[in-house]
């Protein structure tokens, strides 16, 4: 008996340790995966001094006969969306790792999980709210990433946690196809996933908008008075946290067109 009992415990023990080492593999096999992706679309990374200057009044002599009637201003971006069709855009945030091409899905799961070769992938990919505008025309535009524990995808949001960072990092940069936009940072939120206010991306009325930047004050745990208004359009960063159950942190910006 005693030996059965030694033989089953001995059983478990290993299938407890393989488990964990299947666990362990996967999860660097998924940040190798993840690291070899972002590397290979490095390359389409726009910056401003990459950006084609864009004529208010074009004329014959200066655009060929097929010339688009949206002027391109990021040709990388371009490029990408030809191997990879539900690309938006890019969004980069100095002095994080947030450095990425974005994407929007049918609906807020498809890249939960996906990459941009659509592989299954632990860090998914960045991903705008289905329900926003692409253009950015909305009120509030929100974008949603994985805080992965190796820092990746929206990991580092976690950086803005912290007073000093917060004060000294004020911006990030939004790459389209045919213009770049500046976010202002104003708003360092730690919220529960069913705020009702943060996360709606559809708030149109002037009221409504007005309540969803009081909204923010009042909530923010660092916040920056840069003056913004009902007739300002937002964007809203948001991932995991671990403060408690299902908790999440949100970086908060009003979007200013640069080009």
């Amino acid at each position: 008996m005693k030996r059965i009992l030694l033989l089953s415990m001995v059983i478990v023990l290993v299938a407890v340790i393989g488990y964990s080492g299947y666990q362990l593999w996967d999860i660097h096999r998924n940040y190798v995966q993840e690291a070899e992706l972002h590397s290979r679309l490095m390359q389409y990374r726009p910056t401003r001094q990459m950006q084609m200057p864009v004529s208010t009044e074009p004329t014959v002599e200066s655009f060929p006969d097929n010339y688009a009637a949206t002027p391109i201003v990021n040709q990388s971006i371009v490029d990408l969306q030809e191997k990879h069709a539900s690309v938006v855009g890019w969004l980069t945030v100095p002095n994080t790792k947030i450095d990425y091409p974005f994407v929007q899905g049918a609906d807020n799961d498809h890249y939960l999980h996906l990459d941009l070769d659509q592989r299954r992938s632990a860090a998914g990919t960045i991903f705008m709210d289905f329900r926003n505008n692409s253009d950015f025309s909305d009120f509030n535009t929100i974008f949603h990433g994985h805080h992965m524990k190796n820092g990746s995808m929206f990991g580092t949001i976690q950086h803005f946690n912290n007073q000093a960072f917060f004060n000294t990092n004020r911006t990030g940069t939004i790459f389209l196809t045919n213009a770049t936009y500046e976010i202002e940072f104003m708003a360092f939120v730690v919220i529960a996933p069913n705020d009702a206010m943060i996360y709606n991306p559809t708030i149109t009325a002037e009221v409504d908008q007005i309540a969803f930047l009081d909204h923010v004050r009042r909530t923010a745990r660092y916040y920056r008075d840069i003056g913004v208004t009902a007739d300002d359009r937002m964007i809203t960063l948001s991932t995991g946290n671990y403060e408690f159950h299902n908790a999440r942190m949100v970086l908060i910006g009003r979007l200013t067109e640069v080009f």
